[in-house]
């Protein structure tokens, strides 16, 4: 292996590691801190790829964090990257879970720990926000109306019509693949067009 390969391995897996250690409230969290150590400091992933590796992780069956994980391991070293970062990002819940099983009792009970997660679920819902709020300034950035329409209908269905997630998923996905099929159709006859 060679020295750069294997430098960017361990740096990969100190990111996840250090990401994961650090972060609480779930996958939502950590995300937007992927994308600023891999998109912004690194710059080892595109902003777009991870908006992309982010819907994916998301509608993947598991933690979001773990998937997201996969994904940019696996784009930034491939398979060994993806070994790699998945093994980074689930040690340290690993190891806090076990440790916090030894003193269960005492931790359910105490007022201060109770105040502190309270603390933290408002920290976790202002990074939630955050990347709710990046994910809309880049569709609008794009001036399409199609992602504008799903964004809005996904969100009238799910809130207003109790419609189930994965059927909204779902039906986002089809309309995504079916937009990304059409505008491959249309670069295609545009290509044609100009021979």
């Amino acid at each position: 292996m060679k020295n750069i390969e294997k430098s960017k391995l361990v740096q990969l897996f100190l990111s996840v590691f250090k990401l994961s250690a650090c972060t609480f409230g779930g996958g939502f969290v950590i995300v937007p801190l992927m994308q600023k150590r891999f998109v912004e400091e690194l710059g080892w992933i595109e902003e777009q790829e991870m908006l992309d590796i982010t819907a994916i992780a998301q509608s993947s069956p598991g933690a979001i964090a773990v998937n997201a994980s996969i994904l940019v391991g696996y784009r930034v070293a491939g398979i060994r990257g993806a070994l790699l970062s998945v093994l980074g990002t689930v040690t340290p819940p690993i190891i806090i879970i076990s440790i916090i099983s030894l003193f269960y009792q005492a931790f359910r009970d105490n007022a201060i720990v109770n105040l502190v997660m309270a603390g933290m679920l408002c920290g976790v819902v202002a990074v939630i926000f955050d990347v709710v709020v990046n994910m809309v300034k880049t569709i609008f950035q794009k001036k399409q109306l199609l992602p504008l329409f799903v964004l809005a209908g996904a969100f009238i269905a799910v809130r207003f019509f109790s419609v189930n997630i994965i059927a909204v998923i779902l039906v986002c996905g089809i309309i995504g693949a079916g937009e990304t099929l059409y505008r491959e159709k249309r670069r295609k006859a545009e290509k044609w067009r100009l021979k």
